[in-house]
Parts: structure tokens; sequence; C-alpha cells
């Protein structure tokens, strides 16, 4: 660890947006401290980044959709100074929400809103009292939109946006920014793991890499940008329920997110 360079914390850092994140702020000159739930995987790149960087890297192994987990991470930092918290690590839940496992949709609530806030809460009052740090909340374009057959999914990330909007205006002249990046669908394991892989949305289409939306993201982060969306297209996505009457827009998320077959 160097006085010299800053620290980012990186949750769900084991795989897809939260590892090319790591992988970005390794490049950029950060120490890191990475979080998620599989220790081996961490325990893997941090090896390598490491060796590549001649950095930092501390790995804790934290399953932030248990309750509690948030303060036993913030406790195993030990005090030490963090200049960018990235709450990355989500997860996803498709189909109708009356079939969704109940113990799955408790866990996805708890990972995606409750650990993210208590995260935030509990680590920006030192960034604070330094006059600056960094926040990168990572929500999604589905936080701008209702989401039928990922209900659930769709109503955290409109949480995670509203709070990080809200945050934003709340520390001007902190010294401390909040970003939080909306990206599309990303090609990571993450339809695997939500069982959307008959989608509309993401069936036969390329999508963004993560390696792509983690540059962007870091980007928008040290430009200080409050909302950060990646891609026109994304874009324009994410913005076009503002013109539509609101009645129809579940309607046309619903079509797009359909099974194909």
């Amino acid at each position: 660890m160097s006085a010299d360079r800053p620290t980012a914390l990186v949750t769900g850092a084991s795989g897809g947006i939260g590892e090319a994140l790591a992988r970005r702020l390794a490049a950029d000159g950060h120490d890191l401290v990475l979080a998620a739930r599989s220790a081996d995987r961490l325990a893997a790149l941090a090896d390598e980044l490491r060796r590549t960087h001649q950095i930092d890297v501390t790995v804790i192994a934290s399953d932030l959709a248990r309750p509690g987990a948030a303060a036993k991470l913030v406790a195993a930092l030990d005090d030490r100074r963090i200049d960018v918290l990235v709450n990355n690590a989500g997860v996803g839940l498709y189909g109708p929400f009356l079939d969704s496992d109940p113990a799955a949709l408790s866990g996805m609530l708890q990972l995606n809103m409750v650990s993210l806030a208590e995260l935030t809460r509990a680590l920006v009052p030192a960034m604070a009292a330094r006059g600056g740090g960094r926040v990168l909340q990572v929500a999604s374009t589905a936080a701008f939109m209702p989401g039928p057959l990922m209900a659930g999914y769709y109503a955290t990330k409109a949480f995670v946006l509203s709070l990080s909007e809200a945050l934003a205006d709340e520390w001007k002249g902190s010294g401390v920014t909040v970003t939080a990046l909306c990206p599309g669908p990303i090609a990571t394991g993450f339809q695997a793991g939500a069982d959307m892989g008959d989608s509309k949305l993401v069936k036969g289409k390329r999508l963004m890499t993560a390696e792509e939306c983690a540059a962007f993201g870091v980007r928008a982060m040290n430009a200080g940008r409050v909302v950060a969306i990646p891609g026109l297209g994304n874009r324009v996505q994410a913005l076009s329920p503002r013109f539509l009457p609101r009645r129809l827009v579940p309607g046309i998320v619903r079509r797009a997110q359909a099974p194909t077959h």
C-alpha cells in the first residue's frame, strides 16, 4: 500500500463489469480492495493485478446479499482509507414476479439496494472529512422504466439511480462526487445468472463488452458526471419513456423482454 496511490473498493469484482472496473482502476494506478463471494477468483485476479501493475490488492470474501454483510465488510477494512467506492455487486431475476423464489428475491433486494446504501453511508463520511472522494454506483438503463418480467430488478436499479442523483446534490461542495453508471445489456455472465438467455432484449444481439463499459464508467466518474449512460442506443432507450404516455411503457418493455419462442 502506497500513501501516494488512491485506494478503490470494488464490490462484485470476481467477474463481469466489476472485474473490468478493477482492471481499469488498477491500470490507472489505484490500490484495490476487491470484494465478492468467490474468494478463489478474487485471489487469482489480485495476483495478476499485483504482478502487472505493482499495486497493493486486498481481497475480502463477502456475500453482500446477506443482511449485515456490508457492516462486516466495513469492519474488515480496519479503518483503511477508501478514496473510491465502486458499488458494482448486483444480480437480476427474470420471469413473472410471482414465480420468483422468495429467498432469491430477498437476496436481490439486499444486494442491489440495502448493501449498496449501507456501504455508501458507512464510507463517504471519511471521504467528506478529507475533502474528496468518488462513488461509482452501477445502475442500469432499467432504472429509467418499469420492467415487466424483471419487475424487482428494474425497481432496484431505479432505487440506485434515484439515490445517486439525490446524494450528488446533497454532497455538492463536499468534494465527494457520485456517478450512476447506467449500462444496457452487457456481454457478461449476468444474463445466464438471471436466466434471461431467451429474452428478446439480448438473444442474438451484439452486446457491449464489460471492458468498454468499465472504461466509459471510470471516465465518467473521474469527470464527476452524475448520470452516465454508455452507447447512443442505450441513451435513446433510457430517455424514450419521457416522451411516451407512462401507461404504455410497461407493455413496450414487456414485449422487448419476452422470450423469443
